[in-house]
């Protein structure tokens, strides 16, 4: 075995390897890259300006429109980096070149695709990222800042657009968000509507923030969908709150409303063992599982009594109390049931913004927690979730022209 070292430990040969650093080789074609695309750029420039005066910098001809000002400085993004033009100027002339007009074709696309991405969950840190995978910089915070008031802009507009139609069946629910204050966090709630058009399709009738889920918020948010126009309303369901329930019949007085059973169940099983939990489940279930309301209210009369019998006065006290708050939808189409007594409508916008905010934290104010989560309700409503038919509301109308015939017979 031969030895391929010499006295200072190197390997034999070592001082005829070339080694290349790859970084810095990197670099500097990147600066040649650069360099060139900077350098035809402004060639391109002067040659249009020549153009437009129909003669060179220092040529005299009779031909002449126009001499040239001198340059003000513009820097173009390039998937090269970033380069300095030499924009030229005209004493008469104005000069319109066609490589600036691209400029700010691709700078207002850059600018919709950024706006796109935040309004679709994007974190603006991962904005960050792609434009600077995309054009070699990042955005920065100015554009950002910019970015955000033009979100924001078009985020007021969208809530705040005239509700087309009539809207049978509303359902309304309120999401707790943090915000910081002085050091301090606190609570912030944001309301969400949404309806089923006459079409059977759903759609986001509003999104506003209160401060709680109080008589003085639940008015304001109806208000505001009043005045928009929802009309038609003939059901609306939500959660038992009670400042929702002093204030629905002053701005639609002619719509029932109907307690989500879910939440319903939720109440009963606080008080219930959990041992008995299942049980007692079956026996909820069962009431909202009868042909129609009479055979509901007999249902729910007999589990109260079933409870009292097993000793959970306190669940039966809940059922007895709450259960004809849960019936509302038997006024209904039988084919509409099972969507018209939860609101599990709202569930998949619920979880996207769950999902998007979490992320977030708590907010720097009610602003931009009522934004975000206005941008991911409008996205979720954009995809299959509005643009599917919810329901057949020919069984809608056919129990509305039904029942007008009844009247005038009787």
């Amino acid at each position: 075995m031969y030895d391929t070292t010499d006295n200072t430990g190197k390997t034999k040969g070592d001082s005829k390897i070339i080694r290349i650093d790859e970084q810095e080789i990197r670099s500097h074609l990147d600066r040649i890259v650069k360099g060139t695309v900077e350098d035809t750029l402004n060639s391109l420039l002067d040659a249009e300006a020549d153009a437009i005066c129909q003669a060179g910098r220092y040529e005299r001809t009779p031909d002449r429109l126009d001499t040239r000002a001198g340059y003000y400085s513009r820097k173009l993004q390039t998937k090269a980096g970033e380069v300095q033009l030499k924009v030229p100027k005209l004493r008469k002339l104005p000069f319109e070149t066609a490589i600036i007009e691209r400029y700010r074709r691709r700078e207002s696309s850059v600018e919709e695709a950024l706006v796109e991405m935040y309004l679709a969950g994007v974190s603006v840190r991962r904005v960050e990222d792609i434009t600077e995978a995309l054009w070699g910089t990042r955005i920065s915070p100015s554009t950002v800042s910019d970015l955000n008031k033009k979100i924001y802009g078009r985020i007021d507009e969208w809530r705040n657009r005239p509700i087309r139609g009539e809207h049978p069946y509303v359902f309304l629910d309120g999401i707790w968000l943090k915000k910081s204050w002085g050091g301090e966090v606190h609570n912030v709630s944001i309301l969400i509507a949404i309806g089923v058009n006459q079409m059977g399709y759903r759609e986001v009738l509003g999104v506003c923030e209160g401060s709680r889920e109080d008589k003085e918020s639940w008015s304001s948010f109806l208000r505001h969908l009043k005045e928009r126009g929802l009309k038609g309303v003939r059901l609306v369901t939500s959660d038992k709150s009670m400042g929702l329930l002093e204030t629905l019949p002053h701005f639609f007085p002619e719509a029932l409303w109907q307690r989500c059973i879910v939440h319903f169940y939720r109440n009963v099983y606080s008080a219930v063992p959990k041992g008995k939990a299942r049980e007692v489940s079956l026996m909820l279930k069962a009431i909202h599982n009868q042909e129609d309301l009479k055979a509901a209210r007999e249902k729910a009369e007999a589990v109260v009594e079933k409870l009292k019998a097993m000793k959970l006065q306190k669940a039966a006290k809940i059922v007895q109390e709450g259960y004809e708050e849960t019936l509302s939808y038997f006024h209904f189409p039988s084919e509409h049931w099972k969507r018209l007594r939860t609101n599990n409508s709202l569930e998949r916008l619920n979880r996207e913004i769950r999902r998007r905010t979490k992320v977030v934290g708590n907010f720097p104010d009610g602003e931009s927690a009522l934004m975000l989560v206005s941008a991911r309700v409008r996205h979720v409503a954009s995809t299959q979730w509005g643009k599917r038919a919810y329901m057949n509301m020919e069984h809608l109308r056919e129990q509305i022209l039904e029942q007008e015939n009844n009247a005038i017979v009787s």
